[in-house]
């Protein structure tokens, strides 16, 4: 019995994830749709380049082929200026893309082409329509800057609209990005377009998704998942943002729509929700009330939607807003509480969403004391108001209801003993409401610090030792079939044993899929020989990172998916990645992102959802539970606070308690309770004075005590730990461990590691009980996984049809494995370096460091030649070679690039044919030190 994966069924729910998550903002002069018979001149570079993703592991996914949004055009049969593409081209051969050389280093934006006069007329000559596409990409390591070709426009592409506008009676605009970027353009008459819409990053069939909107075959229906400002500066986190050491979240809880709604209406552009359709709406509450059900106190709202334009048909988001009383805590104007998606509305027709809430979740977190209970959610007396509309600036009241006295609710999650947790050591003052006569200004309080000691609450709630009894047979079958306890099949084990599967191997371990990310459980003989699996992770939230090269299918992007408020089609679209996932033995995939945009230039949002934690939370609920269907999971990140990436592995958090339980957990809350998630990997950096990888009052004290979760946690790879007031060491795995953070990621050998837990638990600073604790979490998980099932050989098959030859090249298979100490040459004389084609294999190093790479080749070509090699390390590109013709001679090119995994995947792509290759040599130039040294 195997499941079926339609490709074709795929490639449409991924297209319609697209379509329904492109934001149309301005829309006059009839500018959109596209007239299909209609000559359409597209200008811009990145309509030859889109930006499927954004860069680093949430990006880096092999594909055969990107429709990008000119594609998508000519494949929908619109007559599409070919003379101009033709420029374009020319143009794009002559100036190379920059890829970069190595990790995060891709340029946030590529060298525009000049447009003259003489182009701009000629196309309008036979176009009355222009399409101009500006692209940005982002992503781990560095933040997007106020910088041209960043957050700003360039001045060639300010000099390209100008040119356009003067040529063209209509002009669309489309924003191939990953997170928002300056929209001053549209404050000038010379720069502003007609129509401007965010298509975001589409994944491999972007252009397709796109192209759909743009002709009106779907009607666009995406909303701002973000507050557009007017300046970054509008933006209350601006003012804590960017700092190398400390990042101070000052604003707390007014992030986003909740301090512009609050304190700034005027400098918004765009308000969260927003976004326009090809047709127009009408949203009527139609009933609305309070019901009591199975004990809960339940609101209920009715609202029609029609469809009153009278030529195209649409889909219509219905959003729902609480305004709560100040009271003594102070609160946002309006916070999202719910939303609903129509299906398609011909014009005329009408559809009714019902939309429920529970009073209880209309609380607040009380750090402070204020209401008379401290450190927790309470619901404050006062009057509660509802707002239902297609975006937070025009929803209307519908509803209100009063709180006679101030409770905690019943189903706040699920915290009720009142102790403190995770509350600052750093002393600042925070955002308060401060009312005035005619509306709230901006006050400050101190916020309150931690008064705990988390050493003592560790000491007291120590897990008991499991009585070590040596082999007594016992695998891990016996305890998936019920035949003995996990606590019986711990008890056999080592303190090597338990050191041992605390540790993930990779990246890149042989134990399991190539070119993964990471091996965990079965990581040593002996635990392998007790039935443990090798389960699997790979990277990320926009799919499947398989550095050797195997190619995969490329998701929209985070902030695509939040767009389109979809909850049904993200989880069909997940239900099958799941069964990708499934068919490459993968069993985690390192995603959904799910971290807060608190600010717009953090270079990971487009890995992420949104500026508001409902929606974030929902979408991942989604995402977990469409994977789940197919037997997988994914790996909810970055646990918590991770909103810069300047600085990221050193950079303190400091959050007060509130901010961290209304913004920064909720989304992860609700994944981890309504998306039943089932791994969870914690950040790089450090949260209020302590790194997340072993943060006790995170993993323990919150994640298992107040939400249950019985899951497994990962560090992010190669995290630094720390203790309270200690340096980072990434060898203090005894403070992970006792933090109940259960695996770190990576090792490059998960039986030999210079970790310190051995010496820890030797000397008393970690207990067997703890490790056992641990081993539990993980050995639970990997049970009831896909690498259980194939290691006891009732794994259900996954069968993929109807994919293109093409775009299922497996390179991974049998791969060539390489080993040696600092110097190694690999023969190449019998690859054939075919235009489009791909040479894998793998390094399995003793030392890392900085390597001298040196390619040998010929070429028969002319000496105008230009034959280029890109060298890929772990999936990142690490080297361009480029021959020009040899006469038929031997000729090396030497680069130099760092190798610091032990199983280092090597991937070499050739761009044009005509190259005759000799060898590769690596030789280390400059040490770092041995892999088992840590």
């Amino acid at each position: 019995m195997s499941k079926i994966l339609d490709w074709n069924s795929y490639i449409e729910a991924a297209v319609k994830t697209v379509s329904e998550g492109c934001i149309l903002l301005k829309n006059e002069n009839d500018t959109l749709p596209l007239a299909k018979e209609k000559s359409t001149s597209v200008f811009g570079r990145i309509q030859l380049h889109y930006y499927k993703s954004g860069t680093g592991s949430g990006g880096m996914v092999n594909v055969s082929k990107v429709t990008g949004i000119t594609d998508g055009l000519i494949e929908a049969g619109v007559n599409v200026d070919r003379e101009l593409l033709d420029i374009y081209e020319k143009w794009d051969l002559e100036n190379p893309y920059n890829l970069g050389s190595g990790w995060g280093s891709e340029p946030w934006s590529q060298q525009e082409m000049p447009l003259s006069d003489e182009v701009a007329s000629a196309a309008a000559a036979k176009s009355a329509t222009a399409v101009v596409v500006i692209g940005r990409t982002a992503g781990e390591e560095q933040d997007n800057k106020l910088e041209k070709g960043s957050y700003y426009l360039t001045d060639t592409e300010l000099g390209m609209l100008r040119t356009v506008r003067r040529h063209f009676g209509k002009m669309a605009v489309l924003l191939n990005i990953g997170g928002i970027i300056d929209l001053s353009f549209l404050d000038d008459a010379s720069t502003a377009p007609d129509a401007l819409m965010i298509v975001w990053q589409g994944g491999m069939v972007g252009g397709k998704g796109t192209a759909r909107v743009l002709t009106g075959e779907v009607s666009p229906s995406g909303k701002l998942p973000d507050t557009i400002a007017y300046r970054i500066s509008d933006h209350a986190a601006d003012r804590n943002f960017g700092d190398k050491d400390k990042c101070i979240y000052a604003e707390d809880i007014y992030v986003g729509y909740r301090y512009f709604e609050t304190f700034a209406k005027e400098k918004v552009r765009y308000p969260f929700g927003f976004g326009l359709s090809y047709t127009d709406f009408e949203i009527n509450c139609e009933k609305a009330d309070a019901v009591s059900c199975n004990g809960r106190d339940i609101i209920c709202i009715e609202a029609t939607v029609k469809n009153i334009g009278s030529k195209y048909q649409g889909k219509q988001v219905v959003q729902l807003y609480y305004e709560a009383p100040q009271g003594r805590l102070g609160k946002a104007a309006r916070v999202l509480c719910a939303f609903g998606k129509t299906k398609e509305l011909a014009p005329g027709e009408s559809q009714t969403i019902e939309l429920q809430i529970d009073k209880d979740s209309l609380r607040s977190y009380d750090d402070s004391g204020k209401t008379g209970f401290r450190n927790c959610f309470v619901v404050e007396a006062g009057d509660y108001n509802l707002y239902i509309g297609a975006d937070v600036r025009s929803a209307e009241k519908c509803f209100n209801f009063n709180v006679a006295e101030t409770y905690i609710p019943e189903s706040a999650p699920f915290h009720r003993n009142n102790i403190q947790m995770l509350a600052p050591h750093t002393a600042f003052d925070r955002i308060i409401p401060v009312k005035t006569e005619n509306a709230y200004i901006e006050g400050s309080e101190p916020v309150p610090l931690s008064e705990i000691d988390t050493d003592r609450i560790i000491a007291d709630n120590m897990p008991a030792e499991i009585p070590q009894t040596g082999d007594k047979g016992i695998k891990l079958a016996d305890v998936r079939n019920g035949n003995n306890t996990l606590d019986e099949l711990i008890a056999q084990f080592t303190d090597d044993d338990l050191a041992c599967i605390i540790r993930g191997e990779g990246m890149g371990s042989p134990k399991v899929t190539p070119g993964t990310t990471s091996a965990f459980a079965g990581v040593s003989k002996r635990l392998i020989d007790f039935g443990i699996p090798s389960c699997c992770t790979s990277d990320g939230p926009s799919g499947m990172r398989l550095d050797c090269g195997t190619k995969a299918f490329s998701l929209p992007n985070g902030t695509m998916i939040a767009s389109t408020f979809n909850t049904e089609l993200v989880y069909e679209l997940f239900s099958l990645a799941g069964l990708e996932i499934a068919a490459n033995k993968v069993d985690c995939l390192l995603g959904p992102g799910m971290n807060i945009h608190r600010h717009p230039l953090n270079g990971r949002n487009f890995e992420y959802f949104s500026e508001d934690p409902l929606l974030c939370g929902l979408m991942a609920a989604a995402e977990l539970k469409g994977l789940h269907t197919a037997g997988v999971t994914g790996t909810i990140k970055h646990f918590c606070a991770n909103n810069q990436e300047y600085n990221r592995h050193f950079l303190d958090s400091v959050v007060s308690e509130r901010a961290l339980r209304e913004i920064y957990l909720e989304g992860f809350r609700i994944a981890v309770q309504n998306g039943n998630a089932q791994t969870i990997m914690t950040t790089y950096g450090s949260l209020n004075g302590v790194w997340t990888a072993g943060n006790y009052e995170l993993n323990t004290m919150l994640l298992r005590g107040d939400w249950h979760f019985r899951g497994m946690t990962m560090t992010d790879w190669w995290a630094n730990i720390n203790r309270r007031g200690e340096k980072p060491d990434k060898r203090d795995f005894a403070a992970m461990a006792r933090a109940q953070n259960d695996t770190y990621m990576v090792c490059a050998d998960g039986e030999k590691h210079d970790d310190n837990t051995l010496e820890m638990l030797g000397s008393g600073g970690l207990t067997r009980g703890e490790l056992q604790r641990n081993a539990k979490n993980i050995l639970n998980f990997a049970m009831h996984t896909r690498a259980m099932d194939r290691l006891l050989g009732c794994d259900e098959k996954v069968e993929i049809i109807n994919r293109p030859a093409e775009e299922s090249e497996q390179l991974g298979e049998n791969v060539n494995v390489y080993t040696f100490d600092s110097e190694v040459t690999v023969p190449l004389n019998h690859v054939s370096a075919k235009k489009g084609t791909s040479y894998v294999f793998v390094l399995d190093l003793k030392r890392y460091g900085d390597y001298e790479v040196t390619i040998t080749a010929s070429s028969d070509a002319g000496e105008l030649a230009q034959i280029p090699v890109t060298l890929f390390t772990l999936g990142t590109v690490c080297g361009n070679f480029t021959w020009n013709g040899t006469n038929g001679e031997y000729v090396s090119i030497s680069r130099k690039t760092p190798l610091f995994s032990r199983f280092s995947t090597v991937r070499l792509y050739f761009a044009q044919n005509g190259l005759k290759l000799k060898d590769i040599k690596f030789k280390l130039v400059r040490e770092g030190k041995t892999f088992i040294d840590g």
